[in-house]
């Protein structure tokens, strides 16, 4: 097993901190507390679990300006969004803290028994494997309902932001979360493969969360499968972005760069594909081009900075081969193009038009700071060229009629369709894809119950007088 995990910080290409890893026999002993912890924290009621959440989200905020600045320095977003997700993280904390007993409270049923209900009950270790792009929020949206539900919680992280990853756990146990009960677990790039498959295939992990690439969600999918267990997929996204002949342009386009380049363009759920009517994308390229030229590129911890690096050098280099093969197939730089010649893995804003069918920014999901225009003759075209992908996560629809643009909407397919707003998750409102993008719900309701059993209850008081003519 690799003996160490380095991570580096994207604005400058220098090491942070070194980590030591974890060996097979530390993480059977991690499993091990879990499972002992996970039945003590089984037996406390709602109204305990929630003080500790709440405790972690107060947690979150004492340390918010020493947490942003280690996620900036991991992953490299400014500073002013590091903050905002602290905040974020504290807020759904919160949210299930007040909401999970109703969530998952008995539900009865009428039937011919004297009492016949549905409970909901936890499952045992939830196995996430979450991504660097939103260090935090990744985390405590998926730990807040599983461990609200009774559950046990171990973490594998992307390695590049190891040291959030540890600080969630630190925050938990510092509001008071039993020793165990949540863990991050250290493993190595190489390693990753062979310990997942090993941790799933474990009879004590009752269900397994990730949210990363196709090939990593189709893999963890495919055990989990073979395990028969729960698992939630929460993968790629390559969202529409449409903007209807009414739209009001000057603020739909204002939006759209602020959406697509939040991060640095690095999320699932931004949009990336910018499909126009003919008779405004003019006015709407100029417009955005605009908005985009205004962005300021730099130092992710000064104040001002718009855009900062990218997380990786790996990941710089694909988007720029993304762009580069896209002009050579005919497509036009409006703005940007290139990376940034400076230390860093900074890639310059970039606004891409006359895109097309066959180009990679148009077939592949463009996880960069980078827009794709797309020109359109109507909604019906529009909706076709929505739909002419293998994601299917969120979409937007821009116009000045609210009553056609959701009909435009409707015929979307997507997990999410939102109608004059940016895409975003909220803990209120559940959140997952269709299609590639994966399966399963996070957040609100929908997410909690992913890390349950249901289970069915028939109650006599005295046996009936005869057996069941059906199964």
């Amino acid at each position: 097993m690799t003996a160490t995990i380095t991570t580096v910080n994207p604005a400058t290409g220098q090491p942070i901190e070194i980590y030591p890893t974890m060996s097979d026999a530390t993480i059977d002993k991690v499993v091990d507390t879990a499972a002992a912890a996970q039945q003590q924290w089984a037996q406390r009621d709602f109204a305990s679990r929630g003080q500790t959440l709440r405790a972690a989200a107060a947690e979150l905020r004492r340390r918010r300006d020493d947490l942003a600045l280690l996620v900036t320095r991991e992953m490299g977003k400014p500073l002013t969004e590091s903050r905002a997700e602290v905040e974020k993280c504290a807020v759904g904390l919160e949210y299930y803290a007040d909401h999970a007993a109703d969530f998952l409270a008995d539900e009865t049923y009428a039937t011919s028994a004297d009492q016949s209900w549905v409970s909901y009950e936890p499952v045992g270790i939830v196995l996430a494997i979450m991504p660097w792009n939103f260090p935090l929020w990744q985390v405590f949206r998926f730990a807040a309902p599983a461990l609200m539900a009774g559950n046990a919680a171990l973490l594998k992280h992307s390695p590049n932001t190891t040291g959030s990853a540890l600080e969630s756990e630190q925050i938990l146990r510092a509001a008071g979360l039993p020793e165990g009960l949540f863990t991050a677990l250290l493993i190595a790039e190489p390693d990753v493969p062979a310990t997942t498959e090993r941790l799933i295939a474990d009879p004590r992990i009752g269900a397994v969360t990730i949210t990363g690439s196709e090939r990593a969600g189709s893999s963890v999918g495919a055990i989990a499968g073979r395990e028969i267990k729960k698992s939630v997929l929460e993968l790629g996204g390559s969202d529409p972005f449409i903007v209807l002949a009414d739209a009001d342009l000057p603020r739909v386009a204002a939006l759209a760069a602020r959406g697509r380049f939040l991060n640095a363009g690095q999320s699932c759920l931004s949009p990336k594909r910018f499909i126009v009517d003919t008779s405004v994308v003019e006015e709407f390229t100029e417009l955005l081009v605009q908005h985009v030229g205004r962005l300021r590129v730099g130092d992710p911890e000064a104040d001002g900075t718009d855009i900062g690096p990218l997380a990786r050098r790996d990941l710089m280099d694909a988007i720029d081969r993304q762009v580069q093969a896209a002009v050579a197939q005919g497509a036009t730089v409006l703005h940007g193009g290139q990376a940034l010649d400076t230390p860093g893995f900074f890639y310059a804003p970039t606004v891409l038009g006359q895109v097309r069918k066959g180009m990679p920014v148009y077939e592949e999901e463009t996880f960069g700071p980078v827009a794709t225009i797309i020109a359109v003759d109507g909604p019906d075209e529009a909706v076709a060229v929505a739909n002419d992908t293998r994601f299917g996560l969120g979409a937007s629809v821009w116009g000045a009629d609210l009553d056609n643009a959701v009909a435009v909407g409707k015929r979307i397919e997507s997990g999410a369709c939102f109608v004059n707003a940016v895409v975003a998750s909220d803990a209120r409102m559940p959140f997952g894809g269709t299609k590639r993008s994966g399966y399963g719900r996070e957040l609100a309701s929908a997410g909690i119950r992913e890390f349950v059993n249901v289970r069915t209850w028939w109650a006599m008081k005295e046996p009936g007088a005869q057996a069941p003519v059906s199964e």
